[in-house]
């Protein structure tokens, strides 16, 4: 876990992606790596979701793929079979969060409450998500719920944008963001994968400009 949070923290930005269809798994994959950004959150909102973990983590195997969306234990079992290294849940699922720390697997739990981040803190976690972000205050909120849980790290998802990217990098609670703007699903449906290519390196480089 904590290597894995080395990693996520170096890269900064995580895209989430959904894919309706499988086959574009593998010429994605490409794209992000090719872009800077060796690491997805694949969510399980689709049916080719698990089918695109597999395929995503035999053509790049050192990229870091994870699963997002998981709303039973099952999609857990789907996911890590599928090659998932790390588990994302959009709300606090007492559920998920054990069994997954019980097959020490890394879980990335939605928390935007103090109540929810107590039970965060309390099984051990040192990273939580944070969503939707832009509609639960972005950055001053998390600020906030920040000051009291020292040492504990976000990563915002929803809203966040090319355009606040750098607003929200800038606060040392956060560990990376999560964002969807250089994988669209009408780009990938479209097959513009060296535009989410050039997208992707242009997040990757308005990451690497804030301190």
């Amino acid at each position: 876990m904590e290597e894995m949070m080395k990693q996520i923290e170096a890269m900064r930005v995580v895209p989430v992606v959904v894919l309706e269809d499988a086959k574009d798994a593998e010429p994605l994959a490409h794209a992000l790596c090719d872009g800077g950004l060796p690491c997805a959150e694949v969510t399980f909102r689709t049916a080719a979701a698990e089918e695109s973990i597999k395929r995503m983590t035999a053509a790049c195997p050192d990229m870091l793929v994870g699963a997002g969306t998981v709303l039973t234990t099952a999609q857990v079992d789907k996911a890590v079979a599928a090659g998932a290294k790390f588990i994302v849940s959009p709300g606090f699922d007492p559920e998920i969060v054990d069994y997954c720390l019980a097959k020490n697997i890394p879980v990335f739990p939605g928390c935007i409450t103090p109540s929810e981040i107590a039970q965060a803190v309390k099984r051990g976690l040192k990273v939580v998500k944070f969503f939707p972000a832009a509609q639960f205050g972005g950055v001053a909120t998390i600020k906030a719920l920040a000051a009291p849980y020292v040492g504990l790290k976000f990563m915002p998802t929803g809203g966040v944008s090319a355009s606040n990217l750098a607003d929200y990098l800038s606060c040392k609670s956060i560990i990376a963001c999560g964002g969807s703007w250089m994988v669209k699903g009408d780009m990938i449906k479209a097959g513009e994968f060296d535009k989410i290519r050039e997208m992707t390196a242009e997040a990757v480089a308005l990451a690497k400009n804030v301190k």
